[in-house]
């Protein structure tokens, strides 16, 4: 259904397509990482009953942002995907796209996003300048540091104090758990998607955290789930969540087992599939979260 939706967009104007691959769209892997996170902390807000108002502000909010991020990363990366060649097709590095275009559309998402963050309050919208700052910042931190994947988890979690403010009004220390779990795992998965991407890099000159870790990444990767899994059971108790959640959080600990395993070789094919399966590892701790409060 919704590989049927953007072909029917395609038809719809003959350059559909090109800005529906800069942003992501056909490629929604970015929002299911984004959105599982951001809707583990709705739900604890919420006790298992957020507001169906904040559920479609964060969920149509999460689609526009991660539209919006990835733009303002293909506009930071026009010079250079082009010697890469998992992305010298993309639309900016091949010229479909114009660089003014990809701002000027970069503006509306934006834009879009934060007329729905008006909608909630005070506190939520201060908060959501600090997660466009993070996301504008982020695809310009591969020239810098080692660490652009910390930045990168710093701006995929800023959604979870955003959810608890929206829903709840306040921000309770524990969330922070949650905060710093979602950035430990997601640096450790770009890393993953960065040891794809790995060789092209060191030829550029482009910084990851794959480079960093070299030899230890797979060693590292693992302490970092590791070290999320410790965050997210820390904030379970705190929320009081049970058995359920615990299962959850077993079988994310079982997915990433699976994706130490496949990537013994450092194949970058299946590093890249190592990466695209934390999206399961966020559905199963999201399904834990869910059926934890539902079931009490």
């Amino acid at each position: 259904m919704y590989l049927t939706l953007l072909q029917s967009l395609n038809r719809l104007h003959p350059r559909a397509m090109d800005f529906i691959q800069l942003t992501r769209l056909d490629k929604p892997i970015g929002i299911y990482l984004l959105l599982w996170p951001t809707l583990w902390a709705l739900w604890i807000a919420g006790e298992g009953s957020p507001s169906l108002a904040n559920l479609v502000i964060f969920i149509l909010g999460v689609n526009l942002m991660r539209a919006a991020g990835c733009v303002i990363n293909d506009f930071a990366d026009r010079k250079v995907d082009g010697h890469v060649s998992r992305t010298r097709n993309r639309p900016l590095a091949s010229g479909r796209v114009s660089s003014r275009e990809a701002l000027v559309f970069f503006g509306i998402l934006v834009a879009l996003s934060f007329v729905l963050v008006l909608f909630t309050n005070a506190t939520t919208i201060w908060l959501s300048f600090g997660g466009l700052a993070l996301a504008a910042c982020y695809p310009f931190m591969k020239r810098y540091t080692y660490y652009p994947q910390v930045v990168l988890g710093a701006a995929f979690s800023w959604g979870m104090p955003m959810a608890f403010t929206a829903e709840t009004g306040e921000l309770p220390a524990a969330a922070w758990l949650l905060y710093f779990g979602n950035l430990l795992w997601t640096v450790a998965y770009d890393t993953y998607y960065a040891m794809t991407d790995r060789e092209d890099d060191l030829k550029i000159g482009v910084k990851s955290t794959a480079i960093l870790f070299g030899d230890a990444d797979r060693l590292i990767i693992a302490i970092l789930q590791g070290l999320a899994l410790l965050c997210l059971l820390l904030a379970g108790n705190r929320f009081e969540l049970g058995l359920y959640f615990h299962l959850g959080l077993a079988a994310a600990a079982a997915c990433f087992a699976w994706e130490y395993y496949s990537t013994r070789t450092r194949d970058p094919q299946a590093c890249f599939k190592a990466f695209l399966h934390n999206h399961w590892a966020g559905l199963a701790i999201f399904a834990g979260i869910v059926a934890d409060y539902a079931l009490r």
